[in-house]
């Protein structure tokens, strides 16, 4: 087993990225994807164990607290975990802090996918993609410095009870919002949203995408769609959609990534 394993869970590819980097400057890691229940979930053996992932809608993404939760870990392993979000931590850490009880956590903002509630770039402070992925990589080595010296932090993560009610309230959206999908007349039928879909909720009908209703929000089929085919009602269709630079769609269809 590698010395050190982060589970992460990414939609616009921005956590995956992050893992990527600390992964890069720890050395022996493997990273275990979350977007579907976790193909390694025996961690007994590692010396460190890390989680990224996004903020969705003030809480966790998708399954990833049930998935967290199958997860065995070392008695003496390090604990840390890593949040990116738009505007705020939301209650993500401390749901996943009550799990596994977190030695070293901390978070940065980036650029969001959920552009069907706001534009990609309503960050804090608002960064261009060149400066914010600029920033997201100063702030890798910062996290892995902290992660290789054990640092640990003062404080437990917030509860953020109103982002739990939030994330609760905008899960139960999930199925009315995938009612709102559309695919218009740029449709080139390549079949990239079935296939980066985590839930299998995308389907071929004559030649043309249909969506189920186990839609976890994640937007990968948006925001990675070549052709820019896929809306979410009207709202989307004059937004820019967002995925970072630097992972590819086949990427956050894999299952794991070994770096160092």
């Amino acid at each position: 087993m590698s010395e050190n394993l982060i589970y992460c869970y990414s939609g616009s590819g921005n956590c995956l990225d992050m893992a990527k980097n600390i992964a890069k400057e720890l050395g022996d890691t493997e990273i275990v994807m979350m977007r579907s229940f976790p193909v390694k979930t025996d961690a007994t053996e590692a010396k460190r164990v890390g989680f990224i992932f996004p903020c969705y809608g003030g809480g966790l993404p998708g399954n990833v607290e049930s998935y967290v939760k199958a997860i065995h870990i070392g008695i003496n392993s390090y604990k840390f975990a890593i949040v990116q979000y738009a505007g705020y931590k939301g209650c993500g850490l401390h749901k996943i802090d009550k799990i596994v009880d977190l030695d070293y956590w901390n978070g940065m903002s980036n650029h969001c996918s959920c552009i069907w509630l706001m534009p990609h770039y309503l960050t804090v402070p608002p960064l261009p993609r060149k400066l914010s992925q600029k920033r997201s990589e100063a702030m890798a080595k910062k996290f892995a410095a902290d992660i290789k010296a054990t640092k640990r932090s003062e404080k437990k993560p917030p509860k953020g009870t109103v982002f739990a009610l939030e994330s609760k309230l905008l899960s139960s959206q999930n199925t009315k919002r995938i009612k709102k999908f559309t695919v218009n007349e740029n449709c080139v039928s390549c079949g990239q949203c079935a296939k980066i879909c985590p839930q299998g909720n995308i389907t071929y009908s004559d030649a043309r995408p249909a969506f189920g209703t186990n839609c976890i929000g994640c937007l990968s089929c948006v925001q990675y769609c070549p052709s820019k085919a896929i809306n979410i009602g009207s709202i989307t269709k004059h937004r820019a959609r967002y995925h970072n630079a630097n992972i590819t769609a086949e990427e956050l269809t894999e299952k794991t990534f070994h770096i160092g």
